[in-house]
């Protein structure tokens, strides 16, 4: 039987518009003695990058199995360090058509796992990298809202494609307007209120793959109450 590992991360980006204090994290990491953790430097600079690394290293992290790739500015000695430094296995860029990589990644293509954000990758993509990087809080959002050609094209990515990784956020009850664009309603967010918001992945527990970070700028003590509740439902 599959056993998924429920990554509590460090996340610098959520759907607040905000960046995570990241510092306060760290500290956290620390105080919870944790040993792995998933990594989201989504919205840092490579110089508050490097500097986050040397303050892991300073934790008792022994590894970041998944670390979201940032394809415009992470080059591939930024990925070696990552590799080398904190055994990286897998790493996940958003889809190349809105968000174009601009480093030759063959090194690490098959240990890159491609994203489906408001547009499910392509199969022109996914044939060049390892395979689906499934954040199933955006696929539940098309759901809610009606998509029925993003859910068709999702399942049909999957019977192709391998999921090498997965991001957990939640699904709220209610929908609300984009904090980036207004004009823009979902459902899907990283900021948790409460655990039961995360009960919608059980309609999609056979896809959930081993390798699972938790997306969430909450605290580090929140997200273990998440990866406890996630056992408890999925496992």
């Amino acid at each position: 039987m599959k056993k998924i590992k429920f990554l509590p991360s460090l996340t610098t980006v959520t759907m607040q518009a905000g960046v995570g204090d990241w510092m306060s994290m760290i500290e956290e990491i620390k105080k919870f003695d944790l040993k792995e953790i998933g990594l989201f430097p989504t919205v840092l600079e490579k110089e508050e990058r490097y500097r986050l690394y040397a303050e892991l290293k300073k934790t008792s992290v022994e590894k970041i199995p998944f670390v979201h790739l940032r394809g415009q500015d992470m080059d591939l000695a930024e990925l070696d360090f990552l590799v080398e430094n904190f055994k990286t296995e897998v790493f996940n860029i958003h889809t190349t058509v809105t968000w174009p990589v601009a480093f030759d990644y063959s090194k690490y293509a098959k240990q890159i796992f491609i994203e489906n954000g408001k547009f499910v990758p392509t199969e022109e993509e996914l044939q060049k990298f390892g395979g689906l990087c499934v954040d199933f809080s955006h696929w539940e959002n098309m759901v809610k809202l009606g998509n029925v050609e993003y859910d068709m094209e999702m399942k049909a990515r999957i019977a192709k494609y391998p999921i090498g990784v997965c991001h957990l956020s939640v699904i709220e009850d209610k929908i609300f307007p984009n904090p980036f664009k207004p004009e823009i309603l979902q459902y899907d967010s990283h900021r948790m209120n409460k655990l039961v918001d995360y009960d919608y992945l059980k309609k999609y527990t056979q896809y959930i793959p081993e390798i699972s970070a938790i997306e969430l700028e909450n605290s580090i003590s929140d997200q273990l109450e998440v990866k406890k509740y996630l056992e408890k439902i999925i496992n």
